[in-house]
């Protein structure tokens, strides 16, 4: 069945391509409410400007060379940080210096007061060792000028009070700075939320969608699908004015033109045969699960595509010849829903322009974000712009560290832009991100459980996306390193398909209590993919 539609498809594709702008624009606008998907953003008005902010305030010698509440003592390095002050408001806060290979050995504590005159909160401790995350040494993102060295961020909520303290029990970086990130307004359309019955109605309208496709015989069932691939991959200048987005935000909403029309605030969930039914492109099984070559460098992988502009985007159907979709395994998890840089309010204008790409995907690292559990799963957005904009303004990274990140309530989001389908070169796990892609779990769970949400979530993601590139998720896979402090540059390293951060460098992330998870979150998620 699947190689018949695929036929079909491929053709009606090539046909439509001479029909008349005029025929094809009323047709493809009905496609989207057909599919259950989201309205297309031509329907919608422009985008809102989002103005959020970072205030960086130089830390400053506080005296004394030791603080008992800090547990100094007589042979501390100093301390810095700032006494309390009236700020304008910010939601996130984390501390930067000038050398990114600097490591700030010894205790940050923070404490803000909430926004219009509300109490102080307690002293809050903020993670010190974000060096692990980052792109790998020897790319161009991991030479970058603009680099810092940083903490991990700290949400804290609506404040405009702050205090912060340094001690360190080595001498302190050069030019350590407090950064005070305001995530700038949430985006005008919020997707709704996830639950079984609403995930079952769109799921079970793809894939009747789908099944009426294969069955369409008439030349009006033919055109419509045909105009579909043609507005979704060759969309003008013109609709995309009307869609209101600029041209960076046409381009990362073109690289997943696929699987949603331009603008969506949400790629929608499907069934495990619709996926299987709308693959972009064949999984390459032995080679996902294969070691490297030996006379493959990394840096091999590692090669910067040009920016991806929207009508380069294959249609539905192009990507899929008969004989491929007939070789295709099936292990490939259902596809899950995912919130779009745009649905959860990616500014493109603060990243780099263009996007990186890897080889392939052979495993997934977990994480923690280290940025703390006291956000509602209605903030996670506004955490996200905050990680953002700390991970691009603050810390000098190009975009997005993490390929994907997961709220508490299991809500998943796209990460780093480039296509939530294909292999986006991240910086989230040093000296590993080639071949890889990294899932942050918004929290800290060193000593907090993970919801159950959260893990399900990860497994039905990984389902998905390790399916795509053929990879058993109960499995192992071989990626070369980058270079780390557990595993020298060039060394080959078994990994399980899903692992935590801590696998590929001395670190506690992703936490003790999620890492000990991540067995479960193996099984179930190769329980979707249709495995035993």
């Amino acid at each position: 069945m699947r190689a018949s539609l695929a036929s079909s498809i491929a053709v009606t594709c090539a046909t439509v391509l001479a029909l008349p702008v005029s025929l094809a624009a009323p047709a493809a606008a009905a496609v989207p409410s057909a599919l259950g998907l989201p309205p297309s953003a031509s329907a919608q008005p422009p985008a809102p400007e989002l103005p959020g902010a970072t205030q960086s305030l130089p830390l400053e010698p506080l005296g004394g060379g030791s603080d008992r509440a800090l547990g100094g003592g007589a042979d501390d390095a100093g301390v810095q940080g700032l006494t309390r002050r009236d700020v304008r408001p910010f939601s996130l806060v984390g501390v930067v210096w000038d050398d990114p290979a600097a490591a700030l050995h010894g205790v940050v504590q923070v404490r803000t007061r909430a926004t219009g005159g509300g109490v102080w909160s307690e002293w809050q401790d903020v993670e010190t060792h974000n060096e692990e995350h980052g792109a790998d040494p020897d790319t161009a993102e991991g030479h970058g000028r603009a680099l810092k060295g940083s903490t991990a961020p700290l949400w804290v909520g609506d404040s405009d009070g702050v205090e912060i303290r340094v001690r360190g029990d080595e001498p302190l970086p050069e030019g350590l700075r407090l950064e005070l990130v305001d995530p700038g307004d949430a985006p005008g359309q919020d997707p709704p939320a996830t639950t079984t019955a609403t995930t079952a109605a769109t799921t079970a309208t793809a894939t009747t969608a789908a099944t009426t496709a294969t069955a369409a015989t008439t030349a009006t069932q033919a055109t419509t699908a045909a105009v579909t691939a043609a507005a979704w991959a060759r969309t003008t200048a013109a609709s995309l004015a009307l869609a209101g987005l600029n041209a960076a935000e046409a381009a990362v909403s073109g690289v997943n033109a696929q699987l949603a029309p331009y603008g969506a605030a949400w790629i929608p969930a499907l069934s495990k045969e619709a996926t299987e039914i709308t693959l972009p492109y064949v999984p390459r099984t032995q080679e996902a699960m294969a070691p490297p070559a030996p006379e493959a460098a990394p840096d091999e992988a590692q090669a910067a595509d040009e920016a991806q502009a929207p009508d380069e985007v294959l249609a539905p159907g192009e990507a899929q010849a008969p004989e491929q979709m007939a070789a295709a395994k099936p292990y490939i998890g259902p596809r899950p829903k995912i919130i779009t840089r745009k649905g959860w309010g990616a500014d493109e204008r603060i990243r780099e322009k263009g996007f990186v790409y890897t080889k392939s995907i052979k495993a997934a690292f977990v994480h923690h974000s280290a940025t703390g559990n006291n956000y509602t799963c209605a903030q996670a957005p506004s955490v996200l712009r905050s990680i953002y904009r700390y991970h691009v303004q603050s810390s000098g990274w190009r975009d997005f560290g993490y390929n994907f990140a997961v709220d508490k309530c299991g809500n998943i989001y796209e990460g780093r832009a480039g296509g939530v389908s294909k292999p986006v070169l991240g910086a989230h796990t040093l000296g590993f991100n080639t071949n890889s892609m990294g899932i942050a779990v918004l929290g800290t769970f060193s000593k907090s459980a993970p919801p159950t949400a959260a893990v399900t979530a990860v497994a039905r993601l990984t389902a998905w996306k390790l399916g795509l590139h053929g990879v058993n998720p109960k499995g192992t896979s071989y990626l070369v390193s980058g270079g780390g402090n557990l595993y020298k540059k060039g060394k080959k390293v078994k990994f399980n398909a899903i692992a935590g951060h801590r696998d590929g460098f001395a670190t506690e992330c992703p936490g003790v209590r999620l890492y000990g998870k991540l067995g479960t979150a193996r099984v179930s998620s190769a329980k979707y993919q249709g495995r035993r």
